[in-house]
């Protein structure tokens, strides 16, 4: 439940006591009916992984309420949508399996949740096929059952709270959204100027 750089760290800076008391009162190795009811309502979600040879990369999935799945307490699914076709998030899982999820809520509860463990890709009409008899996508949105390419499966090792004191409390305003577009318009464009810019650093 906890690595060796951490109790390594907790001991250096002498808060072991607090960290102790933190895996024993707010971590478990699955996701508990709370979890799953917070994860049901949330729309914004992070991915972190890294490939085989530690290099990270971060990531935002969004749908809407629902589109994480829980399909028991040891096992959560997220839908992958038609992208740039980069497949950073997926290439690194297919090194690497270990992943790390947290869940926000911005605009009601200001508070997080963080579930690592070990993915799997699994195809669009195999997950649904796999989990079809489980009851777990009935309120999956008709958008989401038909525009996801594939899901990835994560298998929970860890879950525990990301507390509200930092988390900014956020206004939600309507937003048309354009699931799938290659449209350059609705994808941002070059906004940060890439384009036409040097690949390397002028050092």
């Amino acid at each position: 439940m906890s690595s060796l750089g951490e109790r390594e760290l907790q001991a250096k800076y002498n808060t072991s006591a607090r960290a102790n008391a933190f895996y024993a009162n707010q971590m478990l190795s699955y996701v508990n009916d709370q979890m799953a009811e917070f994860i049901k309502e949330q729309e914004i979600m992070f991915i972190a992984t890294a490939d085989s040879k530690g290099n990270c990369d971060i990531s935002l999935r969004t749908g809407m309420p629902g589109f994480v799945v829980v399909v028991d307490e040891k096992t959560i699914a997220y839908p992958e949508f038609r992208g740039n076709g980069v497949l950073a998030s997926l290439g690194n899982i297919h090194e690497n399996p270990h992943v790390g999820l947290m869940l926000i809520d911005f605009f009601q509860h200001c508070i997080g949740l963080h579930v690592n463990g070990t993915a799997e890709i699994v195809e669009n009409a195999a997950f649904l096929a796999a989990v079809a008899d489980t009851g777990c996508i009935r309120s999956l949105d008709e958008k989401t059952r038909t525009l996801a390419e594939r899901w990835v499966v994560v298998s929970v090792e860890e879950a525990y709270i990301h507390c509200s004191k930092h988390i900014p409390l956020l206004k939600k305003l309507d937003k048309t959204m354009h699931w799938g577009t290659d449209n350059q318009m609705f994808k941002g464009g070059d906004f940060f100027g890439v384009k036409g810019s040097n690949r390397t650093a002028s050092v």
